[in-house]
């Protein structure tokens, strides 16, 4: 099988995605992300003690995290089916499904869900303190719901999207690759004194590899939102407005077309290390955040990773009848 080719493409991503739906990111799964992580926390060290250019250091962080990504995924891949076709294809299926994290991202949005319901507000906000990177200590059940809705949105373009749209058009390896730089985005893309410089050339490339995923989300949200009960007229309107009221050039996209699905108002003040930080609002306040925002967010989500691939099968399907 040629790496990232169309062959056998079609039935590694649906058995991937069928896994994501049936069991999500399992703990006991040595999921690539972890080995990521632990990879760029040694090379910072090296690059830091090594090189004193803070930017070129940070440059060379990203180029060998994610070559080095790279080059193991297609070790895996060409000793696995050198070994066996089927051998081959599991490998392939098992790296696809570790990119992709719908279920993830509904289970872990539903742990707060389910604690803010039953009255917890506590754990609620431990459970937030999670998957945020705001402080949640301080939150009351309102912007608890809104931080929620918010990560959904969000992450609907990091963690399910953006894989996908990789995997259709590279494979495993590609897929790989975007998770290593939103790995390093995450790590060292602060505009802290500390990562300021060092982290410039990741925070620069995470958000080149998510501008188009990022607006693919927004077109996906508005085109599904009729068919899982929410409004497709008001999420486009609500993007095309609102859409650039961010701090990134992509978050506010999937957060606009999903504020405006909803009739929710997401944005405004959040709080990180003790830092108040205010940022501009998006969408309009038709509907309180509750936990019917919550479930609106999450029907949306799966709406538009399903047309994503009920789309790429349409074009398979046209693409095989001419050729």
């Amino acid at each position: 099988m040629a790496i990232g080719a169309w062959e056998n493409g079609l039935q590694v991503i649906i058995t991937a995605v069928i896994l994501d739906l049936l069991i999500g990111d399992p703990r006991w799964f040595p999921h690539p992300v972890i080995y990521m992580g632990r990879l760029i926390v040694y090379l910072e060290k090296i690059l830091r003690s090594l090189v004193g250019d803070e930017r070129l250091g940070g440059v060379l962080l990203l180029v060998t995290t994610v070559g080095i990504t790279c080059a193991v995924a297609v070790a895996f891949l060409k000793g696995a089916y050198a070994v066996r076709q089927y051998l081959g294809f599991a490998v392939a299926v098992l790296l696809s499904w570790s990119c992709i994290a719908a279920r993830s991202l509904h289970l872990e949005s539903r742990l707060v869900a389910a604690a803010l319901v039953r009255g917890d507000l506590a754990e609620a906000r431990r459970y937030l303190s999670f998957v945020v990177g705001r402080d949640t200590a301080d939150l009351d059940e309102p912007e608890v719901w809104r931080a929620t809705v918010e990560t959904v949105a969000e992450n609907t373009s990091d963690g399910v999207i953006a894989p996908l749209l990789c995997l259709i058009l590279g494979g495993p390896v590609l897929a790989l690759a975007y998770k290593a730089v939103n790995t390093l985005d995450s790590m060292v893309g602060y505009r802290t004194e500390r990562y300021l410089r060092f982290g410039r050339a990741a925070a620069l490339f995470d958000d080149l590899a998510n501008f188009i995923p990022a607006r693919l989300t927004g077109l996906l949200m508005v085109a599904g939102a009729p068919l899982v009960g929410l409004s497709g007229s008001s999420s486009w309107r609500i993007m095309r407005r609102d859409g650039r009221n961010h701090s990134s050039p992509n978050s506010g996209i999937p957060e606009a077309a999903a504020a405006g699905a909803l009739g929710v108002r997401l944005g405004g003040t959040n709080v990180y290390s003790g830092i108040p930080v205010v940022k501009p609002t998006i969408g309009d306040p038709v509907q309180p955040l509750s936990i019917s925002a919550w479930r609106g967010s999450v029907r949306l989500m799966y709406g538009a990773e399903a047309l994503l691939v009920a789309g790429w099968l349409i074009i398979t399907k046209i693409l095989n009848l001419h050729g």
